[in-house]
């Protein structure tokens, strides 16, 4: 896997994981962002031994886009209380089956959280989910979206805009339609704003859509 690498300091590395690549190992063994990030820093700045690396948050197997990492653990640290702090800013773009019919809209669901509570807890009502989505392109058939969220619950997006009659283009799982995409849904994080961790400093990044988007959004 050729690594895109967004953003590095002392601190942090931001990547672009592609879509069907796990964020971490799993007991499938199959390759995750999280080793190659980890072979990219040891030849890079050829560590010997184990690499640190701090996983602070992740993307679902079939999402596309940025993730950040810890290469030092006061870099976990200050990543991670921005999370709970909700000041790491997050916007994604998704194609979704059909028209919402408005231009902007706000979309409240109550969704459970994590997904062993799910499982464990079918017959609870859930926390309060906010997604705010903006069409920036429609012909109808399909529509894509910018999407931003107030927090992170278990398949929040996809599972919100399925329930709003609006699936993710691929997500099988939510009700969507299928597509060439292979492990991979039209689900994307395009953007990200988060605080250095040493410096009062904004770091800003952000990516396109994918080539492989355009032909359904034409």
């Amino acid at each position: 896997m050729e690594l895109q690498v967004l953003y590095e300091d002392n601190h942090i590395i931001a990547v672009v994981k592609p879509a069907g690549v796990l964020s971490q190992g799993d007991k499938t063994g199959d390759i995750s962002i999280f080793d190659e990030i980890k072979k990219y820093l040891k030849e890079k700045y050829k560590k010997p031994g184990n690499v640190f690396l701090g996983l602070v948050h992740r993307l679902d197997r079939p999402v596309s886009g940025i993730m950040l990492f810890a290469k030092t653990s006061k870099g976990a640290s200050r990543l991670s209380e921005q999370f709970r702090n909700r000041e790491v800013k997050k916007m994604y773009h998704a194609i979704v089956c059909g028209n919402p019919g408005k231009n902007k809209g706000l979309l409240t669901h109550h969704v459970i959280k994590d997904e062993k509570l799910k499982k464990a807890r079918k017959s609870e009502k859930g926390e309060e989910a906010n997604l705010y989505y903006e069409v920036i392109k429609s012909n109808g058939k399909y529509s894509l979206l910018k999407i931003k969220i107030d927090t992170g619950k278990f398949h929040q997006i996809r599972s919100q805009l399925s329930f709003a009659g609006f699936p993710i283009l691929g997500d099988i799982k939510y009700k969507g339609e299928e597509w060439e995409g292979d492990k991979a849904i039209a689900l994307r994080a395009a953007h990200i704003t988060f605080k250095a961790a040493t410096e009062e400093r904004m770091v800003n990044l952000t990516i396109d859509v994918p080539e492989e988007w355009q032909r359904y959004i034409k």
